[in-house]
């Protein structure tokens, strides 16, 4: 999940409009989760072709890429590299969720509760290797440019923005404003209206614009503060303290001006870290991240092979060819509209 600063954030609604003719950088692997997560049948079962391929990735990929790119907007997909050892805990953490989750979403399908196994098979969602490597596949055919973290795609992301390559990142966690991202774009893969889990209740999902510098200012605070509310409040590399969360670490840190000295607050307050050595690594991943250097010039952008896509979608994972022909139509013919607007 990463790092939840929702709470002390400067936020604003967007429309696709908005970000006509603007690059994204997107966090790969959580479209894909989402996706993978989201596009599932009644009782949440995936979406596979006729030999057992998941599929759910390739549905969200192809239909919500085209959406994004009917309205003007440049894509970027970064995708994880190999995580920093101090991830891995966390990883193994969510591998255990996710089997439990599964268990639980058996369970509820031959007690025939849907609605609970509908849930619960979101939570079982995971990325393997073959939908790695078909996702890279489809946005090639796509003609959108990936690139390969090194390591968290969202530090990488978060240099594409900072280098000015990229307007924002695309991703739903908050992790890219810790990286030092100016821009993070919520709400871009999955919109529309969305059912909450256990209540009879719908709500319009729209994307949404967390702005850096403002949250800085809102919370008069800088870049160094903000790391530090995210090593009190917990994050992908080290467990936070118990009983602090955004608010209170918002106080915390208005009160000490460096690492050590957060510290130093802490054992006079006695909230000492579990590990302050791992706290300190976790510290400088965050400020110097490993990312791969990249020019502007070496990202290009190409068109939609339709031939290939047609033999990638229907001939080898039998989506239905009436419906995709459809969509590059619905496509092409938006993508005139807006030649002529520019």
């Amino acid at each position: 999940m990463g790092v939840d600063l929702s709470e002390i954030v400067a936020k604003r609604q967007i429309t696709l409009e908005f970000l006509s003719t603007k690059v994204i950088a997107v966090d790969a692997f959580n479209f894909i989760f989402q996706f993978l997560s989201n596009i599932r049948g009644p009782d949440g079962s995936p979406l596979r072709d006729s030999k057992g391929r998941i599929t759910s990735h390739l549905s969200g990929l192809f239909y919500r890429n085209l959406k994004l790119m009917q309205n003007g907007i440049k894509l970027i997909y970064v995708f994880d590299g190999k995580p920093p050892l101090l991830k891995l805990k966390t990883l193994e953490a969510r591998a255990k969720r996710r089997e439990e989750a599964y268990e639980a979403w058996e369970k509820a399908k031959e007690a025939g509760e849907l609605e609970e196994a509908k849930l619960f098979a979101k939570q079982s969602a995971s990325i393997n290797e073959e939908i790695i490597k078909s996702s890279k596949e489809i946005l090639e055919i796509l003609g959108i440019p990936t690139i390969q973290a090194p390591s968290d795609g969202e530090a990488q992301a978060a240099y594409l923005c900072k280098k000015g390559i990229a307007y924002a990142v695309a991703s739903q966690d908050y992790d890219t404003l810790v990286f030092g991202a100016p821009r993070l774009i919520r709400n871009l893969a999955i919109t529309g209206k969305r059912k909450l889990p256990r209540k009879d209740i719908f709500i319009n999902v729209e994307p949404e614009e967390i702005l850096l510098q403002e949250t800085l200012i809102q919370n008069k605070i800088d870049q160094e503060k903000l790391i530090m509310i995210a090593l009190l409040i917990g994050n992908d590399y080290v467990d936070g303290i118990k009983g602090i969360g955004p608010k209170t670490a918002l106080k915390i840190v208005s009160k000490i001006n460096s690492i050590d000295e957060l510290f130093n607050f802490l054992r006079i307050k006695g909230k000492n870290f579990e590990n302050e050595e791992e706290v300190k690594q976790a510290y400088m991943i965050f400020k110097q991240p490993e990312i791969e250097e990249i020019e502007k010039d070496e990202i290009f952008w190409k068109e939609i092979d339709e031939e290939k896509l047609l033999k990638f979608m229907c001939e080898e994972l039998y989506f239905s060819e009436e419906r995709i022909k459809n969509a590059l139509k619905e496509y092409n013919q938006n993508k005139k509209k807006q030649a002529t607007l520019f």
